[in-house]
């Protein structure tokens, strides 16, 4: 089979599985309410070919992933629309990191002037002029 052929049969694939479908997925009805799914999908995907001399050395190949995961549930009932999340409400080590960034830098940044500061006022005689 030849690359072309061989990618554009992997990408049919990809584009069947990462369809609308799949993110928005099957409407399921418990009661009065109706859950609607939505999920997270990624994909990943390469494609490389060879060739060689006097008859030698030919190639071809694919390889590709799909991820799809669970992100939250969009609940209906009656007039009522609400979107439930799967993700943690806790915040996670990461997003504190982040969050605290910014007044790190700050205090990293004044920090060093005063040391800067410091030694440029230890370089100066006691009248004022440098030594």
């Amino acid at each position: 089979m030849a690359l072309s052929e061989v990618i554009k049969t992997a990408l049919d694939h990809i584009q069947y599985i990462a369809k609308t479908e799949t993110v928005i997925g099957e409407p399921v009805k418990a009661g009065e309410v109706t859950l609607i799914p939505v999920s997270k999908v990624s994909v990943g995907f390469a494609a490389g070919g060879g060739a060689g001399k006097g008859g030698d050395g030919d190639g071809a190949g694919t390889g590709g992933g799909i991820n799809v995961t669970p992100v939250a549930f969009i609940s209906v009932c009656g007039d009522k629309v609400e979107v439930l999340s799967l993700e943690d409400s806790e915040p996670t080590l990461e997003k504190l990191l982040l969050s605290l960034a910014p007044e790190a830098i700050k205090s990293l940044s004044k920090y060093l002037k005063k040391k800067s500061d410091k030694a440029s006022s230890q370089d100066k005689d006691t009248d004022g002029t440098k030594i």
